[in-house]
């Protein structure tokens, strides 16, 4: 690696598939009253979304191509169904609540976009498989300086019947992530637009 590599600014960066807004306000809604746990930090209503490829630390002269490549990785708005809430990781202590997204369009999506990434050797595939979720609250940390997370007394509770309800999902975000005290803020770099197929 050059000097000139190790000295090039970088950014915190991931792909996202965005929420429709309306749906944003009705998760930020139910979680007025379902994450008023004081462990729990809830996610802004604007920063609502479902992650495929978190990218890490990435050379911000990339950021031109890796906007290509999402937006080549562009096809039909997949329908999305969430799921009640669920704790992560699901022994032990929980440190965050997200929302299960059943859709194999999603799926689908992630894989060409994975594909793209890795082909260009931007990005790093998780040994996991991939889960299609929207994170809504992380847990605070039980003490200033300890990495336990609190516990949580009181969990969220079941989705409103029309937060089950199938939406598409609208577009794909290269999103800046920036690490900050009350949780990190995401600012949109790049963004294409999901044409809906199969279902208004």
């Amino acid at each position: 690696m050059t000097k000139e590599r190790l000295k090039s600014p970088r950014a915190r960066l991931f792909v996202a598939l965005d929420l429709p807004e309306r749906l944003r306000a009705e998760i930020d809604a139910w979680g007025r009253s379902e994450l008023a746990d004081p462990a729990l930090r809830p996610v802004r209503r604007e920063s609502l979304h479902i992650t495929l490829a978190f990218l890490g630390w990435v050379a911000e002269r990339e950021i031109p191509r890796l906007s290509e490549l999402v937006a080549a990785s562009a096809a039909a708005a997949p329908p999305v169904a969430l799921g009640d809430p669920v704790a992560r990781p699901e022994r032990g202590r929980p440190r965050l609540f997200a929302l299960p997204a059943e859709s194999p369009g999603a799926i689908s999506l992630q894989t060409g976009l994975a594909e793209r990434l890795v082909a260009a050797r931007l990005y790093e595939p998780e040994k996991r498989p991939f889960w299609p979720h929207v994170t809504v609250a992380r847990v605070r940390r039980e003490q200033r300086g300890s990495k336990r997370p609190a516990p949580v007394s009181k969990l969220p509770g079941a989705l409103p019947k029309g937060l089950l309800q199938p939406f598409d999902g609208v577009r794909l975000t290269l999103y800046r992530s920036e690490l900050q005290p009350r949780g990190a803020q995401y600012t949109p770099l790049a963004q294409v637009e999901l044409p809906v197929g199969g279902r208004q």
